[in-house]
């Protein structure tokens, strides 16, 4: 049976009981997680499962692996304490939709370019496109935007499209509706102001640097 996301229902849970459903030395398994593991180009959440720093998550198809640091005594049935860093996993929330925001607003004025990678960091975002030219230029109109989205403090909706499956999107009224499987804010207002920076990573491909300003 796959592991229950909570950080799905609930992202801004920071602590959450737990059983254990299966271990493999120092990999283990649960029935419910709030434990964010890498997808999407949003980094895996950071903290502890029953005291034990968590080394990796890693999602395969709708289950968690999380591999510990060595040392613990866990097995099937247990029940444990799982904890994250909730000051990092707010920062990743915030960037993210940031950068969520900035791709929808690039797709929806130019034409909407191939993208070729995405991270989503503690310290900034990033965005990755084929474009000609010089991307900063739309920088003016994107942190415009951008910001009056932000200073709108609008309601974000996330939802299932498909439970089955585990398809979730997010929802703006009047502005997206997007397909993604991440930890979403409440309100856009709580991403605060952002900066762009540009970045050329090589002939014919542009990135874009997403930074909060406080």
């Amino acid at each position: 049976m796959a592991v229950q996301k909570v950080f799905w229902a609930d992202p801004y849970q920071t602590e959450i009981i737990a059983q254990v459903t299966s271990v493999s030395d120092n990999v283990v398994t649960l029935d419910k997680t709030i434990f964010y593991a890498f997808a999407g180009g949003q980094e895996s959440d950071k903290g502890t499962i029953h005291g034990f720093k968590v080394i990796k998550a890693e999602k395969d198809n709708n289950e968690i692996f999380y591999t510990l640091e060595s040392g613990h005594d866990l097995k099937p049935g247990d029940e444990v304490i799982v904890e994250i860093d909730w000051n990092r996993r707010y920062r990743l929330m915030r960037l993210h939709f940031a950068a969520e925001i900035i791709l929808e607003l690039i797709y929806q004025r130019f034409n909407k370019p191939e993208k070729v990678g995405a991270h989503i960091a503690e310290d900034k975002a990033r965005l990755d496109f084929i474009w000609e030219g010089s991307i900063s230029r739309t920088f003016p109109f994107l942190e415009q935007k951008a910001q009056e989205l932000i200073n709108a403090d609008l309601p974000i909706n996330s939802d299932f499209s498909d439970e089955e499956n585990g398809q979730r999107y997010w929802e703006i009224r009047d502005f997206a509706r997007v397909s993604c499987g991440g930890t979403h804010l409440r309100t856009t207002g709580e991403i605060g102001p952002i900066k762009l920076k540009r970045n050329n990573i090589g002939k014919g491909k542009e990135r874009v640097e997403i930074l909060l300003e406080q």
